[in-house]
C-alpha cells in the first residue's frame, strides 16, 4: 500500500536558519539525505520532492463557474506544508514508523495518509 509521508514545517524558523547561514534557503539537510537514502535502500521510496515555501502558493478555487486565483497559501497555519514523500508500506504502522524516522518529525509533524490505488 502506498501511503504519502507531508512534512509539515515552520517556515519561519527555517526563513530565520537561512538568514543566519547567509543563504536564500537552507540546503537539504544530511539528515533528510540519510533519510531518503535509507528509504531507497529498503525498497520502500516512490518518490519525493520538498516544496518552495508557501509564499510562492497559489490556492485554486471554482465556485459557481467562476475561477478564483489568490496568490499564497490560503490558511493562515504556524506550519506549513514543505515536502512529501512517497513510500510502499505493508500496513499503516509501518508507514508511521518511516514517518518516525523523517527529520521532519523531530522539528515538525508528519501527516500519513493512505493512496487510493
Amino acid at each position: 500500500m502506498k501511503f504519502a509521508l507531508l512534512i509539515r514545517l515552520d517556515e519561519a524558523a527555517q526563513a530565520a536558519e537561512a538568514k543566519a547561514k547567509g543563504v536564500e534557503h537552507p540546503p537539504v539537510s544530511p539528515a533528510y539525505a540519510a533519510y531518503a537514502q535509507a528509504a531507497v535502500e529498503a525498497g520502500v521510496m516512490r518518490g519525493g520532492q520538498r516544496l518552495r515555501p508557501s509564499s510562492t502558493a497559489t490556492t485554486v478555487r471554482v465556485r459557481d463557474g467562476q475561477t478564483h486565483v489568490l496568490d499564497g497559501p490560503y490558511a493562515e497555519a504556524k506550519e506549513q506544508l514543505g515536502g512529501v514523500f512517497l513510500i510502499e508500506a505493508a500496513t499503516l504502522e509501518e508507514a508511521v514508523q518511516w514517518a518516525a524516522k523523517c527529520p521532519g518529525a523531530a522539528t515538525g509533524a508528519l501527516e500519513v495518509r493512505a493512496v487510493w490505488e
